[in-house]
């Protein structure tokens, strides 16, 4: 029958005709399942006529005997129209079909379009949605028509092993692995796991895999490697590596030992993934060169053992840290030296930031890393330079000023730098007089530039670290900029401009200050625009990294004062490494050709790391020279050659082995969704600053559009209409909408350029799991939080709610929700939401009476404040820097902020997640 209200005609048949036909207990189940399939909108006829001549089959037995009028109308949604193309340039070899920015189809309407959901979801998904298996391209077909879990019925369409065990009873094992499965997109809208994504595992053997190198320090978009180029050009998805070199571990086997056993061709460090020839020679797994093993090594210093090389900690661990000889030494290891150098600038003052920096250092001078060489040295500038004379003896630091900026010097260079535990009380001197000292200060003007070539020539003999802590635009003396945003033309220019630096200043700088083994960190804390793309060149070219608080304000910006406390502390005080190099090795016929991250290539595959940090990450692309046809593993190692901060020389190793793989359908099976996500981010912020934004965009999305073509022309041998993607890459369109819309690369909103380039210095620089947060933030309901399923922690119950579709569907006005975005996390309260929330948690009787800029939960001693806090806590636990939190209501002024980061919806610039997918769908189909 037709329903009343329903503007989509369902099936219309004749009783009596189909009760002539029935079964015993038949004719329910056959209602059931023409009722499941035909509350499904917008599905092809083809494609519910194939559904229903399989429920037919099931049932009764007959197929096209039976004429009916049509099962569906053919009512299509139709998909948004394609602007004018043009070629991409650049890195990613991606023809580029643009997504409509400003214009929705028309027949989509201004309000969002989804996929219906009847009472009977679960059972129309399951009647549905099951997948018919996909055959690997190049393979035959099976003879056994049930082999691959697709029956193919005579007449041709999909037999009844597509529909549900539990209606269609019959319950078929399918041989395609799960990463295979076919998921349509435009049917199928739960895709998000309820909780968070683990990297996929390899298929390797069980004891290769089992001491593979941790994801999180070692993953590859890939986890299965193409044979050929060909191969790899034909998947359309990037090959490439994402590293996390010196991440803190809680085990690290650390060796000590004379001779470090190399590769004498290759010098590949000796691994788990070499093999024994026998108990003297091993064969490298990079170049396959055969070595002798040395005497030395036949020793095993744990088990005190001999004659058994292969039971090493070299040959058992895939990460693995050596302390260097004396080879390994170009000079003695340089001491730890920090530099700070401070903007104390009228607008500098009035931020507040000069009394919590220096109240921070004074908190944590003794958790410093160094040893007892650890030296110390302070430069505060306005429209002058100011150094500090340190020296042992003095009753009270002596500050020097040098005025002509055109001409730096150093008045007395052997007292500015000096040793912490011989001068730590003039330094605790200095630290409390600071911050009263610029106080009254009228200067407004900002010799920056001169201020850092002053440090360069302090840090010169040494190396070591420049701190940077800048509140303003350079306008005086070297390295002066303009600025260059105009807030009008934000949300109405075509494209972005001003993502590349408007002068070369502080590039040649970094570049200087990387070959004298000098990092340079910069804090940038302003409410004024500050021309992030040209000052982060001294960061990023000297293996730095950048700190952005906008709007800071001691007053004013709570929030932003604690965030700044907690990631100074974090920043004082974590493990650092000095005059490091990164050398990254990989199979003979593989070869790198881009890096990402922070840092200056000195050659071909070594990375100069004046200092590095256990909170940086680095990405590289990959390419196939040669043919990989007899190899069926192949690996890679990194290799990162650092001075701790206690002067020794250490050498940390990270090797992963992956399996080689001749057939699409298992390139495709090994896809990593995240780790392709994460390296198209970092080539997307490249192309940005080298092309434009738009093509920047328009290489994302056509990232998602090759790929799902390929699988569908490649991989799929039974073509089904919809938008079909392997399961394992079924969030892939999700990521890549997520970044259209992400900070770094939407358009159409009134984005200040600082943020957006922050942004884009994240995404390359964060380690994936972090960067993940930041392109897909979690979302979930936290005032139900109950014990069930929770961790057991330190004596602690962490709760484990659900994660959420970011969607505003997805929130209630009777309810609140924790929206964690990385390094900022919202808590959204609902109008309506249970007064129990608002007493036992936020301590307030009602919802009117939320502060408007409440940042910290009170500890108060109800079971729901503390499961939402064990909650909250767990969370910033996970990372190292510390996300700030946010409580939300609807009148508040960061209410947009939080919306726009529902990322399905649609928005006045950007399309829903369904329109995205219906765009890719016309895209792929012409």
């Amino acid at each position: 029958k037709r329903h009343r209200n329903d503007p989509h005609p369902h099936v219309c048949f004749s009783a009596e005709r189909l009760q002539s036909r029935r079964q015993p207990n038949g004719y329910g189940r056959f209602l059931f399942k023409i009722y499941c399939a035909t509350m499904i909108q917008d599905v092809s006829i083809n494609n519910a006529l194939a559904v229903f001549r399989s429920a037919a089959l099931a049932c009764y037995g007959f197929d096209s005997s039976f004429r009916s009028p049509p099962l569906f109308s053919s009512h299509r949604c139709p998909a948004p129209p394609a602007r004018n193309t043009r070629s991409a340039p650049g890195p990613l070899p991606l023809p580029p079909a643009r997504v409509p920015e400003h214009r929705v189809p028309e027949r989509l309407g201004a309000t969002q379009r989804h996929l219906p959901h009847a009472p009977c979801d679960a059972a129309r998904h399951a009647a549905l949605h099951s997948s018919t298996a996909a055959i690997p391209a190049g393979e035959s077909q099976p003879s056994d028509p049930l082999k691959h879990g697709v029956a193919l019925h005579p007449h041709g369409g999909p037999g009844p092993a597509q529909l549900s065990p539990s209606l269609a009873a019959m319950s078929l094992q399918s041989t395609t692995p799960e990463a295979l499965r076919v998921v349509n997109l435009l049917q199928e809208r739960n895709l998000l796991p309820p909780t968070p994504i683990p990297a996929p595992t390899p298929c390797l053997q069980q004891d290769l895999q089992k001491i593979n190198c941790h994801p999180e320090v070692f993953r590859s978009t890939l986890t299965s490697i193409p044979q050929t180029q060909s191969l790899l050009n034909k998947a359309k998805m990037p090959l490439g590596l994402l590293l996390h070199p010196f991440k803190d571990l809680s085990q690290l086997p650390v060796v000590t030992s004379s001779t470090i056993v190399r590769c004498r061709s290759c010098r590949t460090y000796i691994n788990p993934f070499v093999s024994f020839l026998d108990q003297r020679r091993w064969k490298c797994n990079l170049c396959f060169r055969v070595n002798d093993v040395p005497e030395e090594f036949m020793y095993n210093p744990v088990s005190r053992s001999y004659g058994e090389p292969h039971k090493r900690p070299e040959v058992q661990n895939a990460t693995i840290e050596f302390i260097a000889p004396s080879e390994y030494m170009l000079r003695p290891p340089q001491p730890a030296v920090y530099l700070f150098i401070l903007d104390v600038s009228h607008n500098a003052v009035e931020t507040g930031y000069l009394t919590v920096f220096c109240q921070s250092l004074l908190d944590n001078i003794n958790a410093l890393p160094g040893d007892s060489r650890t030296k110390v040295g302070f430069i505060t500038f306005d429209s002058t330079i100011h150094f500090y004379n340190l020296q042992e003896g003095l009753s009270q630091p002596q500050m020097l000023i040098v005025s002509d900026i055109e001409d730096i010097f150093l008045p007395t260079p052997d007292s500015l730098l000096v040793n912490l535990n011989e001068c730590k009380e003039l330094v605790q001197d200095l630290l409390k007089s600071l911050p009263t000292l610029f106080e009254k200060t009228m200067e407004t003007q900002s010799a920056l530039g001169s201020a850092l070539q002053a440090a360069y020539k302090l840090l010169l003999p040494t190396g070591g670290r420049m701190s940077i802590f800048q509140t303003q635009l350079p306008n005086l003396g070297v390295g002066t900029l303009q600025s260059r945003e105009d807030p009008n033309q934000r949300a109405a220019a075509k494209d972005v401009q001003h993502l590349s630096p408007a002068t070369d200043f502080y590039k040649k700088l970094a570049l200087d200050c990387s070959g004298q083994q000098v990092a340079v960190d910069l804090f940038l804390l302003s409410s004024q625009y500050c021309d992030l793309a040209s000052l982060g060149c001294i960061s990023r070219y000297s293996a730095g990294s950048v700190y952005y608080y906008p709007s800071y304000h001691h007053q004013h910006t709570p929030a932003q004062v604690e965030c700044f406390q907690k990631d100074l502390k974090r920043y004082l005080t974590r493990k650092i490494g000095f005059e490091a190099v990164m050398r990254i090795r990989c199979t003979k016929g593989l070869s790198i050709h881009t890096f990402h991250g922070n840092f200056f290539v000195r050659s071909t595959d070594l990375l100069s790391l004046p200092n590095v940090n256990p909170d940086a990450g680095f990405a590289v692309q990959m390419s196939i020279e040669e043919n990989l046809d007899d190899m069926q593993v192949v690996s890679f190692q990194a290799a990162l050659l650092y001075t701790s901060s206690k002067g020794e020389r250490r050498i940390r190793v990270h090797t992963l082995c992956l399996p080689v793989v001749n057939s699409l359908s298992d390139i495709f099976a090994g896809a990593d969704v995240q780790a392709i996500t994460g390296l198209l981010a970092c080539m997307a912020v490249d192309r940005s600053a080298t092309a434009s934004l738009s093509d920047a965009r328009d290489a994302m999305t056509n990232a998602a559009i090759d790929s799902l073509t390929s699988y569908r022309q490649s991989v799929l041998t039974i073509q089904q209409p919809g938008l079909l993607a392997p399961a394992c890459l079924r969030l892939f369109p999700l990521f890549i909408l997520a970044l259209l819309k992400q900070k770094a690369f939407r358009t159409g909103t009134s984005t200040r350029l600082d943020d957006r380039l922050f942004a884009m210095c994240q995404l390359k620089y964060q380690p994936l799991v972090y960067a993940m947060l930041m392109i897909h933030p979690a979302l979930y309901r936290v005032d139900d939080l109950s014990d069930e399923g929770a961790l057991n922690i330190s004596e602690r119950t962490v709760p484990q709610p659900r994660v959420l579709q970011l969607s505003v569907e997805k929130l209630s006005r009777e309810a609140a929700f924790l929206m964690d975005a990385g390094t900022v996390m919202y808590l959204w309260i609902g109008r309506n939401c249970h007064p129990n929330f608002l007493t036992q948690v936020l301590g307030v009787p009602s919802y009117a009476t939320v502060p408007d800029n409440l940042y910290l939960l009170p500890e108060l001693d109800t079971p729901e404040s503390q499961r939402t806090r064990a909650f909250v806590g767990w969370l910033r636990d996970q990372r190292p820097f510390f996300p700030s939190l946010q409580v939300i209501r609807d009148e508040s002024q960061l209410k947009p902020t939080f919306m726009q980061n529902m990322i399905e919806d649609r928005t006045e610039s950007a399309l829903s997640y369904y329109e995205f997918l219906l765009h890719l769908q016309q895209q792929i189909s012409k």
